[in-house]
């Protein structure tokens, strides 16, 4: 070893030890009889002192040193004089006996340290050198503590681990499938899996009746915040289950995981039904660690000669409580904000109850102070809240109020990141339909099975028929979704005719697993959790891209190997994937 110890880990006792450290230079302070060095390695960082009148030598040879140099020192622990309480080594430095660098560095790029000057782009591209900041590498950490502690509920709760195929087949439903040419097989494609939800339902079939997998899974779409090309999901699949179980038994794993990472414990989930949420809420999402609640201003709001709600679907609003004395300057802001392109709504209605007890709104034209004060007590408001109302067709008018609410919850610092508020949306609808097209679409995907009181329905009204399906929700973030599967042949097929596949497309595609159906398929039924976003959950970020050791950016692409690339012909020619010229 070339260490006796990492560079966070002496202490006082340690006093007049002779010790090895070895890391990297994080900075050097010469104070012309003194030279001070920084070094630093994942653990933390400890002072190393060269003084010129003990050892002018060595002391000179220190100052040549520049940032990011790795080096091995041998000396003694001793006490500082003046002693940083912010780390957990400051009490003590290393009267360094002899230096010996393992490798240089240039200059970096930009400052590694927690807070850096270096932009993401360039951060990006020396993605190796950020991952030294400290920031990062707390997150890489928690990232494997996570994955730890995931793997051993669910091993110490029967469950096995069991790899799935990465070179599959793709399929019509979901995501774009990124796809890989096949070499030996000629104009043939692979995919790579957007989940392993085939093939764990198969191994259900094959008698494994806890599986899970820590496994990565690609998906071809556009990317966000919470969104990666490629990303890691928490796979699971239980036999003999109905919903219940499964929501008891995945409550649990998030209940023992957030008390061992962040040290809180969380109370029972509540249950919410996904019209509940929506009607509530606007959202199958909803950040329950603050109110604001919609409330339906139909009766109160119309037939008073104001035509933008009385041509409206829907008027909603909610109540902002302690805002009355937003400024007119906040207000237009506000106004703003609803009609960006990603909100949509067309304006914005304001009341303020104000403490005085009078009332001012931005329709006073229309409404007298008994008809807002109406409004009032049915949002049940008081003096000094602010009532914000938005109008329009029922669906876009909930979801921008909801953009509104999460706005509203941000500004007013209703969503701390400390605070965690989990819930169960469940009685999902198992079908939406295309308005444009006028095809259903499964909600899920199309192995989810439907209530059994609702099976009736699936002729008459599928677009009523509710799905076995559930969502855990923390904080506004879908952490994880999954259903009680169909397993049976005919039901399959049933649901594959209504998502408009024809028989022979539904036996090219599903053809294997609905044969393995035939062969005494046990009720099962799972979950998969998107674990990026467990991690920036419980890290107290929105991107999950720093909990990725080497993500791709908003463009898709991973600068720092230069990726996606050009391949060269001879490659091309081997994957039949280059036009060739008749002579």
């Amino acid at each position: 070893m070339l260490r006796t110890h990492t560079c966070g880990e002496l202490r006082m006792d340690h006093i007049g030890q002779e010790v090895q450290l070895s890391g990297w230079i994080q900075r050097s302070r010469d104070l012309g009889g003194l030279t001070f060095i920084d070094l630093r390695d994942r653990y933390g960082i400890t002072q190393l002192t060269f003084n010129m009148d003990e050892n002018a030598s060595l002391c000179e040879e220190a100052r040549k040193l520049g940032r990011e140099f790795v080096i091995q020192v041998n000396g003694l622990v001793r006490e500082r004089s003046s002693k940083n309480k912010q780390i957990p080594t400051g009490e003590i430095e290393i009267d360094v006996k002899d230096i010996k660098i393992l490798n240089a560095s240039k200059t970096p790029p930009f400052t590694i340290e927690t807070e850096t000057d270096g932009g993401e782009e360039l951060r990006m591209k020396y993605r190796y050198l950020d991952l030294r900041r400290p920031p990062l590498q707390d997150k890489i950490i928690l990232r494997s503590k996570l994955a730890l502690q995931i793997r051993n509920y669910l091993a110490g709760d029967g469950f096995i681990e069991v790899e799935t195929p990465y070179l599959i087949k793709s399929t019509p439903e979901g995501a774009r499938d990124f796809v890989v040419p096949s070499r030996m097989h000629e104009g043939q494609f692979y995919a790579l899996p957007q989940s392993p939800q085939t093939f764990k339902q198969l191994l259900m079939v094959s008698g494994y009746d806890k599986y899970f997998q820590i496994v990565k899974c690609f998906r071809d779409e556009d990317l966000r915040a919470d969104r990666q090309p490629e990303f890691t999901q928490i796979d699971c699949e239980m036999s003999f289950v109905e919903q219940e179980d499964v929501l008891a038994t995945f409550e649990e794993m998030m209940r023992k995981v957030v008390k061992e990472i962040k040290g809180i414990e969380l109370a029972a989930f509540p249950r919410m039904s996904y019209a509940e949420a929506m009607e509530k809420y606007g959202s199958d999402k909803p950040d329950l660690r603050f109110g604001m609640e919609f409330n339906n201003l139909n009766e109160l709001a119309k037939g008073k000669g104001f035509n933008v709600f009385d041509q409206s679907e829907v008027v909603l609003g909610i109540n902002a409580e302690g805002c009355a004395e937003y400024s007119r300057k906040q207000l237009d802001a506000l106004t703003d904000y609803v009609k960006t392109p990603q909100v949509g709504a067309k304006g914005l209605v304001y009341v303020k109850l104000n403490e005085d007890g009078s009332i001012k709104s931005s329709v006073d034209k229309f409404y007298s102070a008994e008809n807002l004060q109406e409004w009032a007590d049915a949002m049940g408001a008081n003096k000094g809240d602010l009532l914000l109302v938005l109008s329009g067709e029922d669906a876009p008018t909930r979801s921008a109020m909801n953009a509104l609410r999460l706005h509203m919850g941000t500004e007013l610092g209703l969503r701390d990141k400390d605070v965690f508020a989990p819930l169960w949306v469940v009685d999902f609808p198992l079908l939406e339909k295309d308005e444009e097209s006028g095809h259903f679409h499964a909600m899920h995907h199309p192995f989810t099975s439907p209530k059994i009181v609702d099976l009736e329905k699936l002729e008459s009204a599928p677009g009523e028929v509710r799905a076995n399906a559930y969502d855990m929700v923390i904080n506004g973030v879908e952490l994880g979704g999954g259903s009680i599967r169909i397993a049976d042949r005919k039901m399959q097929e049933k649901m594959l005719s209504l998502l408009g596949f024809s028989e022979e497309e539904a036996k090219a595609q599903f053809g294997f697993l609905m044969d393995a159906f035939e062969y005494g398929t046990p009720p099962h039924g799972g979950i998969a959790f998107g674990f990026d976003r467990i991690c920036a959950l419980l890290g107290g970020t929105d991107s999950i891209r720093d909990y990725i050791a080497f993500p791709k950016n908003n463009a898709g692409r991973d600068v720092m190997i230069d990726a996606p690339a050009l391949i060269d012909e001879e490659q091309l020619d081997e994957l039949h994937l280059r036009v060739k010229k008749s002579i």
